[in-house]
């Protein structure tokens, strides 16, 4: 596919996961995260420069991700499809969830996802091309100690679906995908392949990306909903 790719949060879990899938697929992306060295190392893991470049970019920051995308135009020359993806998690009842760790889910998971399409919007609509977000199922599943990460995602979901409807009339597509429980670095924890065999992993997701990208330019996906086949109980 000869499209070019913008994904945050996208040096490790579901963002590199996608981010290796788009390659394969022949599209050029660029990855971001809040290290610049960490960014560079998963950007050369995947392809070389001609194909894939990594840079810091913290998403909590609007003129950050402006720079990230002239950066990604300058480049490759253009910006076809933005995924905002990255995210924070941090669980705690409501009687001891901090003022600061609100703030960090709100920036980063809400906030966050405004500023990367605020920045991109002018080249995808240009480009008529197609912007991603990431949210999850605690986005329409609630859970007792998740009140500020739900909040954050039930956000993502709603300001998704809202821009979809602003942007299909420019010929722009807008899907949010809502994972359940997926392999990954998600809130500090490290994969465990003999454990987490029954989760989703991040290739799967970007295989759910690639196919949104090749379907049919009549036909939107708005909402997707991803769950394991099995649960944990379910394998004992």
């Amino acid at each position: 596919m000869d499209k070019v790719v913008y994904i945050t949060g996208g040096t490790k879990g579901i963002g590199l996961g996608i981010a290796k899938a788009l390659v394969e697929a022949g599209c050029k992306v660029a990855v971001s995260g809040r290290n610049e060295q960490t960014a560079k190392e998963a950007a050369t893991s995947i392809g070389d420069e001609s194909q894939v470049i990594g840079f810091a970019s913290d998403v909590r920051t609007l003129a950050d991700e402006e720079k990230a995308v002239a950066k990604i135009k300058e480049h490759f020359g253009r910006l076809d499809v933005a995924i905002a993806n990255a995210g924070v998690g941090i669980y705690a009842n409501i009687q001891e969830l901090s003022a600061d760790d609100w703030q960090k889910m709100i920036d980063t998971n809400l906030s966050g996802v405004f500023h990367t399409i605020k920045a991109g919007v002018n080249e995808l609509v240009n480009n008529k091309g197609y912007f991603i977000t990431v949210a999850s199922l605690a986005g329409t599943n609630f859970f007792a100690g998740g009140s500020g990460y739900n909040a954050s995602k039930f956000g993502v979901v709603g300001f998704t679906q809202a821009v979809m409807l602003d942007l299909r009339t420019q010929g722009v597509k807008t899907t949010t995908i809502m994972p359940g429980s997926v392999s990954s670095y998600f809130n500090e924890r490290v994969p465990d392949a003999e454990k987490d065999v029954w989760k989703i992993q991040p290739e799967d997701l970007g295989q759910i990306v690639v196919d949104l990208l090749k379907m049919h330019p009549r036909t939107l996906p708005s909402k997707i909903e991803v769950r394991p086949l099995q649960t944990a109980d379910m394998l004992k």
